[in-house]
């Protein structure tokens, strides 16, 4: 993903911030992020036009849920393999939707965490149409 912010993004995350003031901002300038009603799953907006919709764990999150107050300790492999089966959980049933409404599907895993993240780009020039798909996902986040 591109770094570079689109030239209105000052304008448009004035408003977003002001059509709903949930949207969380975790760096200055940065993206802004919504948690939605399925607690696995946020959106996102970011400076260069992208809306995301995302889901993720922490390792140590899902090394906790698995070992389930056990001393095992699951080799890294084992954890990315359950990780990964977890997420699909998740993902199956948005993924259709998503990918159907033009978001493009992108898998990251490292040793702090897996996510899935669906992408598409957004026109910062038309406000009201942001503000509808903003409104559409977090209804359909909140009705699945």
């Amino acid at each position: 993903m591109s770094d570079e912010s689109h030239p209105g993004w000052r304008h448009v995350q004035d408003h977003l911030k002001q059509a709903n003031r949930d949207f969380v901002q975790y760096e200055p300038g940065g993206a802004l992020t919504l948690e939605l009603a399925d607690e696995d799953w946020q959106l996102e907006i970011t400076p260069a036009g992208l809306l995301i919709c995302q889901a993720g764990y922490a390792m140590e999150d899902m090394q906790s849920l698995l070992s389930d107050g056990t001393a095992e300790d699951l080799g890294s492999d084992e954890l990315a393999k359950q990780a990964k089966f977890y997420i699909q959980q998740v993902v199956s049933k948005y993924r259709d939707r998503l990918v159907e409404d033009g978001f493009s599907e992108r898998v990251e895993m490292n040793d702090e965490y897996v996510a899935v993240f669906f992408e598409r780009p957004v026109d910062f020039n038309d406000l009201t149409e942001l503000d509808q798909l903003i409104t559409r996902y977090c209804r359909q986040f909140a009705t699945a």
